[in-house]
């Protein structure tokens, strides 16, 4: 496979995390453990400059920021959610439990559990991130959870409306007007104020990515995000202007956000960049779209799909938009990817928002051993056995003696020849003397 580039990117992706922000997480974490609410309120004014009196919002304070909401807003976050909360319904009855017999007398089975309590982190800063609340809280819902808390930090001093009536709508338990790593350490280990949680899922800067990397293993999480990464893969058919359009759609979520084009045409990819440089003056990101265009952005040329989606799988991006004459291809060709875009009459900002996929996806290459955010993250795959007939217990018993014994497990061994002792009346001579 030859592979020219027609754009180069001029920086390459730090995909590690720097010792400052891991210095800097790991002591509000220590102090949170050590001195629980009185430590999250002063990183929480530190950070945020954010004090009230309670993180926690109550019924009344929730239904204040959701008279604040134009009624638009609320109705299209009710419509998202809606998609949102149907696809997700969808991959939980995909979902099954079952229990096969076997042989006979012995029982298999596995159940899918519900997490009981988890945390929903929706970000704020530079983005009031609403969407994060349908694809955190309302797909943990649907798998069942039974109590979600959500967190999102004040916007320079503002309570976040939207986010908050989004929050609400998706089905939130507890709301806490509460970001960063003071919110992640908190729902993790849990205050005076704050219940711990078992699972903590959603997206966030490096801090809150670090928060959760190094709390895994106290608690779950969905995946340790990355920048946001688009790459499209398009033909000599596909529309520049549109491929130009849809990268910068991304490039905007901050100034390190790859976006790249692989093309079977030149022309296209000329096109492609003549188009962003004319999009750019006048987008109102352009400072972060733009930066991230010129100091991350690629422009490859390929001589064939197969090709294109071949290199495509080697960059694993987080979203993979597909503009071809045949775009459902890609579903045969592709396998590492967070989520596949087939065709013009879709784009990523779609499930960004709100068709209804989740948006929590793995960045980094993460995409070649997982998926993103889905119901099945908010459930326990568990198994169970049962043997109810006395012949298979203890022919069993002697199968499990001798695999043990050739680990040199004799404990275990000795589970399997009290079962054949029990129940084919076998003799064993540590029985014998145990017994004595």
């Amino acid at each position: 496979m030859v592979a020219r580039h027609i754009k180069t990117a001029g920086l390459v992706a730090n995909t590690t995390t720097s010792q400052k922000v891991s210095d800097i997480v790991k002591g509000v974490i220590d102090d949170i453990r050590a001195n629980g609410d009185n430590a999250v309120r002063s990183y929480s004014e530190k950070f945020d400059k954010w004090s009230p009196p309670s993180f926690k919002l109550t019924e009344e304070q929730i239904q204040e920021c959701i008279s604040k909401v134009p009624a638009q807003t609320i109705a299209d976050i009710k419509e998202a959610q809606k998609n949102v909360r149907t696809f997700a319904e969808a991959q939980r009855a995909s979902i099954k439990d079952f229990e096969i017999e076997i042989q006979p007398g012995v029982f298999l089975g596995q159940r899918n559990n519900p997490i009981a309590t988890a945390g929903a982190y929706i970000p704020g800063g530079r983005y009031p991130l609403l969407a994060s609340a349908h694809m955190t809280i309302l797909t943990a819902k649907v798998a069942g959870v039974k109590h979600v808390i959500a967190c999102t930090p004040p916007i320079a001093g503002q309570v976040p409306n939207a986010t908050v009536a989004a929050a609400h709508f998706a089905g939130a338990d507890e709301i806490f007007l509460l970001g960063g790593t003071q919110a992640i350490a908190a729902m993790a280990l849990g205050t005076e104020s704050i219940k711990k949680v078992d699972f903590i899922a959603g997206p966030g800067n490096p801090f809150v990515a670090e928060a959760k990397r190094q709390l895994f293993g106290e608690i779950g999480i969905d995946l340790l995000a990355g920048p946001t990464e688009i790459l499209i893969v398009a033909d000599e058919h596909a529309d520049p202007f549109t491929v130009a359009t849809d990268l910068l759609s991304q490039a905007e979520h901050g100034p390190d956000s790859p976006p790249i084009l692989i093309t079977t045409s030149e022309d296209v990819g000329r096109q492609t960049i003549k188009y962003i440089d004319q999009i750019l003056p006048n987008m109102p990101t352009a400072e972060l779209a733009g930066t991230s265009w010129r100091d991350y952005g690629e422009v490859i040329v390929v001589d064939s799909l197969d090709e294109a989606y071949e290199l495509a799988d080697v960059y694993s991006s987080e979203h993979v938009q597909i503009l071809t004459q045949n775009p459902r291809e890609a579903l045969e060709k592709m396998r590492n990817y967070g989520a596949l875009f087939l065709g013009e009459k879709t784009c990523v900002s779609y499930g960004d928002k709100c068709i209804g996929t989740n948006h929590v996806l793995p960045t980094r290459k993460a995409g070649r051993y997982t998926g993103g955010l889905w119901v099945g993250k908010y459930l326990k795959t568990q198994t169970y056995q049962e043997v109810v007939d006395e012949k298979a217990s203890g022919e069993i018993g002697r199968l499990c003696a001798r695999c043990s014994r050739a680990e040199n497990f004799e404990g275990h061994a000795r589970s399997g020849d009290l079962r054949a002792h029990k129940y084919l009346q076998d003799a064993y001579s540590w029985i014998d003397e145990a017994k004595i």
